[in-house]
C-alpha cells in the first residue's frame, strides 16, 4: 500500500507542475492581451482629443478670418466713401479755389455764385453744392471747385473734417465687429472713440 502511494504521488507530481506552468503561461498572455487593448484604447483617445482640438483651432481661425475681412470691408468703404470729396479739398493744389454765397437749396443740392481767390480761376454765376448740414442758405462759404465741372465742396478744416464723415461712420460700426466678433475689445473701444471724434469734430465746426 504504501509502495503504491509513492508511486501515484510520484506520478501526480509532474503533472500539477505543468498544469502550474500552463496557468502561469495563459495568466500571462491574458495580462499582456488587456495591456494591449489598453494601449490601443489610450491611443484612440488621445487622436480623438488631437482631432478635437485641430477642429477647435480650425473654426477659430476661420471666425477670425471673417469677421476680420468684414472690418477691414468696413473700413475701406468709409474710405472708398469719404475720399470721393476728401481729395478735393485736401489736393487743392492747381483746382480753382474761391468763395460760394448759397442763396438757394432745392432738390438735394445748393446753388450761388462763384468769386474766385486763386490765381486762373474766373467768376461764375452759379456753382452747385451738395445740400447738407454744413451748407445753409444765406451764408457764405469757401469752395475748391471739382475739375472741368460747375460742382464745389467746402473747404479748409470744416470741409476737411466734413468730408471724412463717412469714415467716422465705418470706424463706429467696425468698432463692433472688432469687439464683438474678434473679441478685441480695447481695439474696439479705440476705433469707437476715435469716430465718434471725428464725427463731433465736424459737426461742430460746420
Amino acid at each position: 500500500m504504501s509502495g503504491s502511494a509513492v508511486s501515484s504521488h510520484r506520478r501526480g507530481g509532474p503533472s500539477r507542475k505543468h498544469s502550474a506552468k500552463g496557468s502561469g503561461r495563459g495568466r500571462g498572455r491574458a495580462v499582456g492581451s488587456g495591456s494591449a487593448e489598453g494601449r490601443a484604447a489610450a491611443g484612440g483617445s488621445g487622436r480623438g482629443v488631437a482631432g478635437g482640438s485641430v477642429s477647435v483651432a480650425v473654426l477659430r481661425f476661420g471666425r477670425f478670418a471673417a469677421m476680420g475681412a468684414v472690418a477691414v470691408l468696413i473700413l475701406v468703404a468709409g474710405v472708398w466713401g469719404s475720399w470721393g470729396s476728401a481729395q478735393h479739398v485736401m489736393l487743392t493744389k492747381g483746382r480753382e479755389q474761391g468763395t460760394v454765397e448759397v442763396t438757394r437749396c432745392a432738390g438735394g443740392s445748393c446753388a450761388g455764385p462763384y468769386s474766385p481767390l486763386s490765381a486762373g480761376s474766373t467768376a461764375r454765376a452759379r456753382v452747385v453744392l451738395d445740400q447738407s448740414v454744413a451748407v445753409r442758405t444765406g451764408r457764405t462759404y469757401t469752395v475748391v471747385l471739382k475739375p472741368g465741372s460747375d460742382r464745389a465742396v467746402r473747404s479748409g478744416p470744416a470741409g476737411v473734417l466734413y468730408a471724412w464723415v463717412p469714415f467716422g461712420g465705418a470706424l463706429l460700426l467696425a468698432s463692433v465687429v472688432v469687439a464683438g466678433g474678434l473679441g478685441r475689445v480695447r481695439a474696439g473701444w479705440v476705433l469707437a472713440g476715435s469716430g465718434v471724434a471725428l464725427l463731433t469734430a465736424a459737426f461742430l465746426t460746420v
